[in-house]
């Protein structure tokens, strides 16, 4: 079974024993920016330079992906192209219950909802099949601790980590500064056509500066 670029990312962050996603903002702009990346793979949407524009809404048969290029094609009504950062601002916090939503439905993980204190209403997702994660992170693991050469989806959902800094999620006990050093290497390589890249590192920026941005509001 493929999951899915934001699925993949969604299952990283979540706990293995409480079912709670870690690290949920940033991981929710990298689950945000999985989409867009899988929509440009599929050639459905285009990222050049600030801007998103939709090239195609031929439905690529996941619901997940083709429920955001219908959001995305009522978001652009009217205009050719907007502003990446607004899309991703607009679109992480829905991404996130959208990629646990599909994550359910394939049977990965189980919603289990819960009173904190009695009083509030909480959603965990512990984990119904476990050999997903157990492939996903054996593939990650082969790639940054082992050297070997990733394909393409591999290669994006490393730059997507390394971009959103959720190093630690991937790998938990693994060496920081050689986990690092090979995510930005395998970021930077040429894993894909260059207009996918291009694609990539316009979204990167993107995300940098909706962090940087949400960082200062968060601290003021």
């Amino acid at each position: 079974m493929a999951i899915t670029l934001a699925e993949e990312i969604m299952l990283l962050s979540l706990d293995d024993e409480s079912g709670s996603a870690k690290q949920r903002q940033a991981a929710g702009w990298a689950v945000s920016g999985g989409i867009l990346l899988e929509l440009v793979l599929a050639g459905r949407v285009s990222v050049v330079g600030k801007h998103l524009e939709l090239t195609d809404t031929t439905p690529t048969g996941d619901q997940l992906l083709d429920s955001r290029t219908v959001l995305i094609e009522t978001w652009l009504r009217g205009r050719k192209q907007r502003r990446v950062t607004d899309w991703l601002t607009r679109d992480q916090a829905k991404a996130v219950g959208a990629a646990l939503e599909s994550l359910c439905k394939r049977g990965v993980v189980v919603e289990e909802k819960h009173k904190a204190l009695g009083v509030f209403p909480m959603r965990r997702y512990p984990e119904a099949d476990g050999a997903v994660e157990t492939e996903l992170r054996e593939r990650l693991r082969a790639v940054v601790l082992g050297g070997a050469e990733p394909d393409t989806r591999t290669a994006g959902l490393i730059a997507l980590i390394h971009s959103a800094k959720l190093h630690r999620l991937a790998f938990p006990d693994g060496p920081r500064k050689q986990v690092a050093a090979r995510m930005g290497e395998v970021a930077a390589g040429q894993w894909a056509a260059e207009s996918v890249r291009a694609a990539l590192r316009d979204m990167q920026a993107a995300m940098v500066a909706v962090t940087v941005v949400t960082a200062t509001m968060a601290g003021s």
